[in-house]
């Protein structure tokens, strides 16, 4: 990935999760970010998420704060599609989605069933790109997709067009994978990924790496993930967001702009190293 001049950075909903929509706009603006995710899914029962209906004063509110700061929305989370997955029950997230402009949804695999879950993905595209929307699809140690090749397995199987990869650097790392992996795919369908750092040991338990995970991640460049590799490895164009969960007792807007200028830093240093 070309990093001069700096590319524009995403700020993942999940990164300050507690903040309201509309609060998170304004946020991300402040900070310098460019676009920003929403959680208008929960991606687990009982995880927090926001509803913003099409049609309704609170998507129109949301559409004017999104313009008067000049921020777009580039996905929507989070999907898991499991056994019981139905995807018409997301025509209101994508109609929501479409509204406020987002232009990618996430989600995850975890149904045992390969040949259900690819159809289910390829249905879930075909839904989506009725609202100009694409699908990516993310692995985690602890799903049925686990890694880099599962994901991409199924995404090249669903054969649609708008069937992307979402890379998030803790779990290629977690699931075994390396930066090295992305060269399996064609260069299309890596259109977003989502950059932490953390601790060089992979946490011994699958408990504790859903914790790392949800709880338990560095700023970019302050942990021991290859994150310079695996952005020498992202084709051009890929969108880049900041998901780091607050884990602390820092205030929403003084974690992000922490976690903005890490990535800044990270990348600037790495600018730096190549031009030397």
């Amino acid at each position: 990935m070309d990093l001069s001049p700096t590319p524009p950075l995403g700020l993942a909903h999940f990164t300050v999760l507690e903040v309201p929509p509309l609060e998170l706009v304004s946020l991300a603006a402040r900070i310098g970010y460019a676009a920003i995710g929403l959680r208008l899914h929960p991606a687990f029962p009982g995880s927090p998420f926001y509803e913003l209906p099409a049609g309704t004063a609170a998507s129109r509110q949301m559409q004017n704060r999104l313009k008067d700061e000049g921020i777009r929305v580039h996905d929507i989370e989070f999907v898991t599609i499991g056994e019981d997955f139905r995807t018409r029950a997301l025509t209101g997230v994508l109609e929501a989605a479409n509204a406020v402009g987002a232009r990618r949804l996430s989600v995850c695999g975890d149904d045992p069933d390969r040949s259900r879950l690819i159809a289910s993905f390829a249905e879930l595209c075909d839904l989506a790109a009725k609202f100009g929307m694409s699908v990516d699809l993310e692995c985690m140690a602890w799903r049925r997709v686990a890694t880099f090749t599962d994901a991409l397995d199924v995404v090249l199987a669903a054969d649609r067009q708008n069937g992307g990869l979402l890379v998030d650097a803790l779990h290629l790392s977690r699931t075994g994978g390396s930066p090295l992996d992305l060269r399996k795919a064609p260069a299309a369908l890596i259109r977003s990924a989502q950059l932490c750092d953390a601790v060089a040991e992979r946490p011994p338990t699958q408990g504790a790496i859903i914790k790392e995970a949800r709880s338990g991640r560095l700023p970019p460049g302050r942990g021991a993930l290859p994150l310079r590799e695996l952005l020498a490895e992202l084709p051009a164009g890929t969108t880049l967001s900041v998901e780091v969960p607050m884990n602390g007792s820092a205030r929403p807007e003084q974690h992000a702009s922490d976690n903005f200028q890490a990535t800044q830093n990270l990348i600037a240093s790495i600018r730096q190293s190549v031009s030397q």
